[in-house]
């Protein structure tokens, strides 16, 4: 199994190691990114990349991440909560990826992927933190999105108390076995098929000349799917 996780901070507290707990309990192969450290590029909306891939000004430097999603049977993404949504990190990343939107030119590998959307917070904001991430596994085409968010109410892991750690075990030790269990034969929900459906309807003509030579060439506007 490989487990790609990006991480939407560069220090390792209670998300961090909620994340690595994960992880640990899933065993595999497992690639980290610590945003900014490993990628600092707020997305400039040239719209290149609806049009190349390639044309992305930080396309070399997001390539070993975009790399590693592709290679990962799973797929974690973990921020803890910042004023009540992911941190800005996280969402620079994820804005490089609206091109892979499913409405655009979605991954084929990526309908055969779960994914994991990881949020902590002393008090409140993990529904709007995970929702930030998890908009863009879906539309990706993740076949699975498993949202954890956790209220650890403290700003330091090694104060969280003893319960607290506890329930945290027993949630990351129950999704740790959902996940093994799907590996290599997870397949997308049917809300996910029939979004991708009515986008092979629309990419017969669409609006994006990249965007229709892409699908047609997959055959998914033709019948063919990618599960």
């Amino acid at each position: 199994m490989k487990i790609t996780v990006i991480h939407g901070q560069s220090h390792k507290g209670s998300t961090y190691n909620i994340a690595k707990q994960l992880c640990d309990k899933l065993g595999g192969e497992v690639t980290e990114f610590f945003l900014p450290r490993d990628f600092d590029c707020f997305c400039q909306g040239c719209t290149a990349c609806f049009f190349k891939e390639t044309g992305c000004p930080d396309y070399e430097k997001l390539k070993p991440i975009t790399t590693a999603l592709d290679e990962a049977d799973v797929i974690i993404l973990a921020s803890p909560v910042y004023v009540m949504h992911a941190t800005g990190a996280m969402k620079s990343l994820l804005d490089h990826y609206g091109y892979r939107f499913m409405v655009h030119r979605p991954e084929e590998k990526m309908f055969s992927k779960q994914a994991v959307c990881i949020a902590t917070a002393a008090g409140a904001g993990m529904r709007s933190t995970i929702k930030d991430m998890a908009d863009s596994t879906f539309f990706w085409g993740c076949a699975r999105t498993y949202k954890l968010g956790l209220a650890v109410m403290e700003t330091r892991w090694d104060h969280v108390k003893p319960g607290i750690k506890n329930k945290i075990d027993k949630k990351t030790t129950a999704l740790a076995k959902k996940i093994s269990t799907r590996v290599g034969k997870v397949k997308p929900t049917i809300i996910t098929k029939a979004f991708f459906t009515m986008m092979s309807l629309m990419q017969r003509k669409g609006f994006n000349e990249a965007d229709v030579s892409y699908w047609k060439e997959k055959g998914w506007t033709s019948g063919k799917r990618p599960w």
